[in-house]
């Protein structure tokens, strides 16, 4: 611990990323009223993975955070998307 550097992030970066959500929300908001047919949750989804990495990128400082704690966030990613992809395949396969 005593080996960490702080790191300052400046406002200018937080006010960017503040914008850049706002604008993905509307832009999501703004996707559900195009008819795309089944596209349409996909591109919504789209639209909340980016928020979501800009989120945890930024302003949960996973890009200052050491590669290991990284590599778990990216761990519980993964088993999400297996539990995901088990249900899906459970609902597929149902008799």
């Amino acid at each position: 611990m005593s080996g960490d550097k702080p790191h300052i992030v400046p406002y200018r970066v937080y006010l960017i990323i503040l914008v850049a959500l706002i604008a993905l929300t509307l832009g999501s908001i703004w996707i559900t009223s195009i008819e795309m047919a089944e596209y349409t949750v996909a591109a919504a989804l789209l639209f909340a993975v980016v928020k979501s990495y800009l989120v945890l990128t930024y302003f949960m400082h996973l890009k200052y955070d050491k590669r290991y704690i990284k590599a778990m966030v990216g761990f519980v990613f993964a088993i999400f998307l297996v539990v995901i992809i088990i249900t899906f395949l459970d609902y597929l396969f149902r008799a």
